[in-house]
């Protein structure tokens, strides 16, 4: 099971915490890192224990697990821009004044009317939670949708897309794990790209002849590819396109 998986099925605890715990190790649910139980881990002349040292390694790797969330594209989180700006300075501990002038907007008063709000959001998610946890022990006929990744530059209608329709897909583009046509339709074209971002291994860095070197010999259009591979958020890049990487 990929990371995206996990974020998803995990509770709002182990969100929270931003690590699952599993029989033999911790994994962090951030950048699928795994601490192995029973060992001490040093880190700066201090020796920790393996729940303790993931905690540190969330903080070291990704500062916080809210600040992490914060930087999920907004149609993840459902939060606005704005929104996410405000929950920033919350999270901070500025009092309302501070906010007011430094977002320069309306008053004080405006600050709590989004508060007010934010808290709103905040019961109608609980109970919504509530439902399709309830929904979930009921519903025997739901179909499973491929997940969404968590670098998705785009959420919208291509995800809408089963397991099976996905198997039926790659049963019609691929043959012998090599892409036959560029699909022509969004939801195909995403399932192609998905499937071939297997092929890069997280935490490599890529030269762009060595990721051409890699998709050539799926798809001859290796430009086509790299291209969506990093329009859909598989893969990012530097500014100069010098190097790419696996999108954790």
């Amino acid at each position: 099971m990929n990371k995206p998986e996990r974020l998803w099925e995990a509770t709002v605890d182990e969100v929270k915490n931003g690590f699952i715990e599993e029989k033999g190790h911790y994994q962090c649910l951030l950048c699928n890192e795994q601490i192995e139980k029973g060992i001490i881990y040093p880190h700066e002349e201090v020796f920790y224990e393996a729940e303790r040292y993931m905690r540190l390694h969330i903080e070291v790797a990704h500062g916080s697990v809210f600040h992490y969330l914060m930087g999920m594209d907004k149609k993840l989180t459902g939060l606005t821009e704005h929104q996410n700006r405000l929950l920033g300075f919350f999270y901070e501990g500025k009092k309302d004044a501070e906010i007011q002038q430094e977002m320069e907007i309306g008053s004080a008063s405006t600050i709590r009317n989004h508060r007010f709000v934010l808290k709103e959001k905040e019961r109608q998610a609980k109970l919504f939670l509530a439902m399709m946890e309830l929904l979930k022990e009921k519903d025997e006929y739901a179909p499973a949708f491929i997940e969404i990744h968590q670098t998705a530059t785009m959420v919208d209608d291509r995800y809408n897309v089963t397991a099976e329709e996905e198997q039926a897909i790659l049963a019609k583009f691929f043959e012998k794990e090599k892409l036959k046509s560029f699909p022509p339709k969004e939801k195909q074209r995403l399932v192609a790209i998905k499937e071939i971002s297997k092929q890069f291994t997280a935490g490599e860095r890529y030269s762009e002849p060595q990721v051409n070197g890699i998709i050539e010999p799926i798809f001859s259009d290796y430009g086509l590819v790299r291209r969506y591979l990093v329009e859909y958020g598989f893969l990012g890049r530097t500014r100069d396109g010098s190097e790419y990487w696996l999108e954790k």
